[in-house]
Formats: C-alpha cells, sequence, structure tokens
C-alpha cells in the first residue's frame, strides 16, 4: 500500500473574532465587549497526496486555502483533525517538518535581500545541512534548466521580479525535499517569465519527483501543470479529481459569443439581459453583456445557438458569432461565481 506524503483528516480551523459596532460609541464600546464571532476558515477537510504529484489547490478569496497551507508548513496549530506531512506533524515537529519541505509565498522573497544570489544560496546549504556533492549537482541542474549561472553574483534588490521568483523556487528545491509548497508563484508576472516558471516547477518535479500543491487563481498554471485539482470552498472541500473530468461535466454547456453591430447603451444592455432571461430561463447557465459583446454560456439540450441567434437578431444586428466549449477558466468561475459548488459535492 502505498503511503501518501501529505495526509490531511478532518482538519478544522475557527478564528475568533470581536464582533465590532459601528460608530464613536460602538467603537468604545468595543474596548470593553466580549462580543465574539468564531470563523470556520477550514471545516473539516480530509485529502492525501501522493508522491511526485502537482496538485492545483483552487478555491475563490477566504476559501480556506492561506488557513490550510499555514497548517501544513507548521505556522499555525489546527482546532481539530490529524495532519501529517512526510509523516510528521507539521505543527508539533517544526524544524523536521522544515526540513523537509520547500515554501514559495507569492512575491515575499525567502533570500537575503543585499547578498548575492549565490552566497544566500551558500546559507541556505548551512541551514539545512546540505551535503557539498548534492548543492553542487542541484546548482549543475538549475543551471541546466534556466541558465542560472549569469545571476549568482547579482544582489536579490537588483533582479527583476521575474529573476526573483525563479531564484525563490530553486531556492526552495536547493535542499531536495519531498514537498514544495507554491502560493501564487506566477503573480504579478508577464507571460514570457510565467513560462519560465512553469517549465522550472515541471523539470524539477520530473526530475526530483518531488510533489507539489500549488494554490493559485492563475487557470493558465493549472492547465499547464496539474492533473489533479482540489477545490475548496467556505473550509470545505467541494471537489477533488482530474481536471479533465471536471471539465467532462461541464460539458453539458455551451458557450455563444455574439458580436453586435452596435454598442449597446446601458438601459439597452439591462433590457436585453431581461428579455433573454425571460425567453431561455434555466436553460441559461450565464449571461455576460459589454457593448457590443454578448457571451452566452447555455445548455444544448434545452436550446441551440439558432434559437439564441434568431431571438437576438430581433431586438440587434448581429456582426459576427462564435461558439466553443467551456474552458478550465470558465469552469471553474462557474463554481465560484454562479454558486454551482453547492452541487457538486463529489470526489473522483
Amino acid at each position: 500500500m502505498v503511503t501518501p506524503v501529505v495526509e490531511v483528516k478532518n482538519l478544522k480551523k475557527y478564528f475568533k473574532v470581536l464582533n465590532r459596532h459601528e460608530g464613536l460609541m460602538g467603537a468604545i464600546k468595543d474596548l470593553f465587549s466580549r462580543d465574539y464571532l468564531y470563523i470556520k476558515a477550514v471545516d473539516g477537510i480530509s485529502m492525501e497526496i501522493y508522491e511526485g504529484e502537482i496538485v492545483g489547490f483552487l478555491g475563490p478569496n477566504g476559501a480556506g486555502k492561506s488557513t490550510t497551507i499555514k497548517i501544513l508548513t507548521g505556522v499555525l496549530f489546527p482546532d481539530d483533525g490529524e495532519v501529517k506531512v512526510n509523516g510528521v506533524v507539521p505543527y508539533i515537529n517544526r524544524i523536521n517538518n522544515a526540513k523537509n519541505i520547500g515554501v514559495v509565498f507569492g512575491q515575499r522573497t525567502q533570500l537575503w535581500w543585499s547578498l548575492p544570489l549565490i552566497e544566500s544560496f551558500k546559507i541556505l546549504k548551512d541551514i539545512y545541512e546540505i551535503d557539498d556533492t548534492i548543492f553542487k549537482e542541484n546548482l549543475q541542474i538549475f543551471e541546466e534548466i534556466v541558465g542560472l549561472e549569469t545571476l549568482y553574483n547579482k544582489p536579490i534588490r537588483q533582479m527583476s521580479l521575474g529573476q526573483r521568483v525563479l531564484c525563490d523556487i530553486l531556492a526552495s528545491f536547493l535542499h531536495d525535499p519531498k514537498v514544495v509548497i507554491l502560493d501564487e508563484p506566477t503573480i504579478g508576472l508577464d507571460l514570457i517569465v510565467k513560462d519560465k516558471v512553469r517549465k522550472l516547477i515541471r523539470e524539477l518535479n520530473k526530475r526530483k519527483n518531488t510533489t507539489i500543491i500549488l494554490a493559485t487563481h492563475d487557470m493558465s498554471d493549472v492547465e499547464a501543470l496539474c492533473s489533479r485539482i482540489i477545490i475548496i470552498d467556505k473550509g470545505k472541500i467541494i471537489y477533488d479529481g482530474s481536471l479533465d473530468k471536471l471539465k467532462d461535466r461541464f460539458k453539458i454547456y455551451r458557450k455563444v459569443k455574439i458580436r453586435l453591430k452596435k454598442d449597446l447603451v446601458e438601459t439597452e444592455i439591462a433590457n436585453l439581459e431581461n428579455l433573454l432571461f425571460a425567453k431561455f430561463g434555466k436553460s441559461l447557465f450565464s449571461l455576460n453583456i459589454i457593448s457590443s459583446f454578448i457571451e452566452i454560456n447555455f445548455k444544448p439540450e434545452d436550446i441551440n445557438v439558432v434559437d439564441i441567434l434568431q431571438y437576438v437578431s430581433n431586438f440587434c444586428a448581429i456582426d459576427d458569432v462564435s461558439t466553443e466549449e467551456p474552458q478550465t477558466e470558465d469552469v471553474i468561475r462557474f463554481i465560484y461565481r454562479e454558486k454551482v459548488s453547492e452541487k457538486i459535492y463529489f470526489y473522483s
């Protein structure tokens, strides 16, 4: 039987916050108030992640992703449940846990700001007690993947954002951790640098067989790197399975994009929205009208594109039309924005 590298059972974490009152008198009252609320940040999460997996950890802001990650890294104690990372309880054995994981939090660098990159790497080598041979081998691998040698003598503060992110990711792999957690690693990067970061993550995962947990809002990162995704909402896991299976479940919907021959004013947009919903009702999954563009996700089993076009043409002249299957970004947006999460509590 294969043992999970990351094992989470019925994880719960609550935060106690003051129930604040409005106005000046409310602020004064809060100074002496004992009126607290308990927020369920994580509410009974269970999951297993295995060696070599790249798992996308997704969810809207406030869903509980960051709290879960902080517990996995040993920063926070849970209120209930069990967590093991490489067989270690992270919040009890923080030092042992830190030796076997790597972490990158967005744009927060773990490197020394005024030191050249190679000096930061040497400090990390001493902290993690990395063998000389392994240290040299890893530097050679980093050089093969992204050509790092030209940055060795450059202080971190003089690097571009993209260079710093690449170096931070490399630093998280320097001590050969079994698990690496990447929290929004490509945030703020341009497309070219994003491609480099993805190539780096893929190659290091392939060569080291490292388990990678990728928390991100960038669906292009998910499609490029993750075969499995875990979606969390309101502290609960609402989907754990393959990206392809999730997309298959939404193939019952299709998207039509309509370009009109003239821009619509605000009152015309509101009127057309009302007319379309009144006509097609529940057969429309989502509707978005901006200026001269209409984007509709609909159920082809209930209506077809011709029905929609004929109805729209009664009110507006149509210039162009295109149809497509919902993309990953559409599927995730449906789940977040359209509250579909209540309908898909399933596991694959």
